[in-house]
């Protein structure tokens, strides 16, 4: 029995929301775009602008995060569904090493799962824009595609590490994330595909087989978590010290996985059964 005492560690109910968390901002996320900017589009004929339409794409994509966040999947798990905000909240001493693995591992699956019934319900309009597959923009260094998504992510996590890091501000991370997310997207699309999270570019990559210069999505965004936990932890000398929880919509009546956290939590047994306040 010593011997499979890890397995109670594990959360397989956080494990699954992320999955379906994640699931969620990958179909919902590149349906927005697919209505948006893929052919036979009726936003098209209203409005002819590209960067109009993909302002809206962006706009209804980046929602689809914060929507988790505030539903009960989010309130349960944190709804990082990102693999580089698992990992700051990990660097940053919030998750425990089982937790960011089973994390990352049901992320990847989820984006798998969202990309597939993206194919699966809009067929030929999702393969108009690739399946959403995020690829560097024609004409741009891949050096520059690079560094766009490494700093977008840095500042993305650091945005979410300064508002959870407040109990002013932790109820608006995700209104604050809706609103970067979607002005980053408008900006970085053409350039980058503005991707931010490995996860969402693995999805579409596995379910249209393309691997073409994937690994920059897959190491620019980690590298950007990195360096925003550096620059969040240099912010010391201005009297911020610590984030107060690890979920992006923090409720104190669902139970809390992570350790180290400040905000107000319900206290659970060995095994993640509340026992009361």
């Amino acid at each position: 029995m010593q011997r499979h005492s890890w397995w109670r560690r594990l959360h397989w109910p956080e494990y699954g929301s992320e999955l379906l968390g994640t699931a969620f901002l990958v179909f919902i996320g590149l349906s927005a775009v697919t209505f948006n900017l893929g052919s036979g589009s009726p936003l098209a004929v209203v409005l002819p602008d590209s960067s109009t339409r993909r302002l809206i794409a962006g706009l209804i994509l980046a929602a689809s995060g914060p929507l988790v966040a505030i539903s009960p999947l989010g309130k349960l798990s944190g709804a990082h569904i990102n693999p580089a905000v698992s990992l700051a909240f990990w660097l940053q001493g919030k998750m425990h090493k089982h937790d960011l693995v089973g994390y990352i591992a049901s992320q990847f699956a989820g984006a798998a799962l969202g990309a597939g019934l993206l194919v699966l319900i809009w067929r030929g309009r999702a393969a108009s824009v690739h399946n959403g597959i995020t690829t560097p923009g024609v004409g741009y260094p891949i050096w520059g595609v690079f560094l766009i998504e490494m700093g977008f992510t840095c500042l993305l996590v650091l945005a979410i590490f300064l508002f959870v890091s407040r109990h002013r501000l932790m109820r608006w991370t995700p209104l604050m994330t809706w609103l970067l997310v979607a002005f980053m997207y408008w900006l970085a699309a053409p350039i980058s595909g503005s991707s931010l999270n490995p996860a969402r570019s693995f999805g579409p990559a596995l379910v249209s087989w393309f691997w073409r210069d994937q690994w920059l999505y897959y190491l620019a965004s980690p590298i950007g978590a990195l360096l925003a936990v550096i620059l969040f932890r240099s912010l010391s000398i201005v009297g911020i010290h610590d984030v107060l929880t690890a979920k992006l919509f923090h409720v104190p009546r669902y139970r809390c996985i992570f350790k180290n956290i400040k905000a107000p939590l319900m206290h659970t047994d060995q095994d993640g059964k509340l026992i009361g306040p």
